[in-house]
């Protein structure tokens, strides 16, 4: 199943900074003491309340890229993960996995200065897939709240207001790549039981598909196999058309990195399987028709330093030091 194109809808056009490609090579850390990032229905209560905090924190600092007026810091995510979409520069091409592993770090660290000290967190869509409305992660009040809602006002026809849990009052300043300030939006698929299909497209990140992604043991294989569904199942899932983790600006959503975290798990534990010729595996063709490589450049325009595929192959080297429960 292809579910890809549903996440990857045209963005209008916005300014963008500066994105000069120059490179600042972080040092390479000593990874003794690796964090390590959890599945959110096995974290404490404490730790879900520190990791919600940061986040609505992140609402109330100041935008690093000052693009449209009053922006936050919180909003410049879904800015950059939509400029990116747009031309298509982390979709569909082998930097898919290395960019999105450095966004969420990016993320991680922006957490961290709102006071957070634990990791990212993953959602575990993988054994939650034959009911993932019932995952912990939606929680009304250790969670990220529910689907969005017709009767919620403030949105117009066009998006599904969250009217539960903790970020039921997000004002998201972008919506697919224009400026379009919004209530929080979901729109669950609906299960369609007579086709054997669950809610929120389940089986696009079921048992077979999983088996069918890590069957392959090339990255130029793996990366799009991932890429198309599990991934794009679960963004499609979410947002539908009328939700935010649908289009491009899917940042928007605060389980967008929970998604991603989980992501980031699938290629880990597939690099785990044969670290020696996996950790680095990086191959394939770019978008703009050129080989891929380890020195090719990750842009973030401006919310951090650009990065290289290289500093973020190994999660407990380069410019990483982390693990996964």
């Amino acid at each position: 199943m292809k579910f890809l194109h549903l996440v990857t809808l045209t963005t209008a056009a916005l300014a963008l900074p500066s994105d000069t490609r120059s490179v600042t090579r972080p040092q390479a850390k000593t990874c003794t003491s690796p964090k390590v990032r959890k599945n959110w229905a096995k974290a404490t209560s404490a730790e879900k309340r520190s990791y919600i905090n940061a986040v609505l924190c992140l609402t109330t600092k100041p935008s690093r890229l000052r693009v449209a007026t009053h922006t936050t810091l919180y909003d410049d995510f879904g800015y950059v993960h939509s400029q990116l979409t747009n031309p298509q520069r982390i979709h569909g091409e082998p930097v898919f996995l290395p960019w999105h592993r450095y966004f969420v770090q990016v993320y991680e660290d922006a957490l961290h200065s709102c006071g957070y000290t634990g990791s990212a967190m993953y959602w575990d869509w993988v054994s939650e897939w034959a009911a993932p409305s019932k995952s912990a992660v939606w929680d009304p009040v250790l969670g990220f709240g529910g689907n969005g809602s017709d009767s919620a006002d403030g949105n117009g026809p066009s998006k599904l207001r969250v009217v539960n849990g903790p970020f039921r009052n997000l004002r998201p300043t972008y919506w697919n790549g224009a400026v379009d300030p919004h209530w929080l939006s979901r729109d669950w698929s609906p299960g369609h039981p007579e086709d054997g299909q669950p809610e929120m497209i389940g089986n696009g990140y079921g048992p077979g598909i999983m088996d069918e992604v890590n069957s392959w043991t090339v990255y130029e294989r793996f990366h799009p196999a991932l890429e198309s569904s599990p991934h794009g199942a679960v963004h499609a899932g979410v947002g539908g058309g009328r939700g935010d983790m649908g289009p491009t600006s899917s940042p928007n959503d605060p389980i967008f990195f929970l998604h991603h975290t989980m992501v980031d798990k699938v290629w880990w534990q597939w690099q785990q399987r044969d670290p020696q010729n996996r950790t680095f595996a990086y191959k394939g063709v770019r978008n703009d028709g050129q080989n891929a490589t380890l020195a090719d450049v990750m842009p973030m325009l401006g919310l951090a330093a650009d990065g290289v595929v290289r500093d973020y192959m190994d999660t407990k080297g380069g410019a990483l030091c982390y693990v996964y429960q």
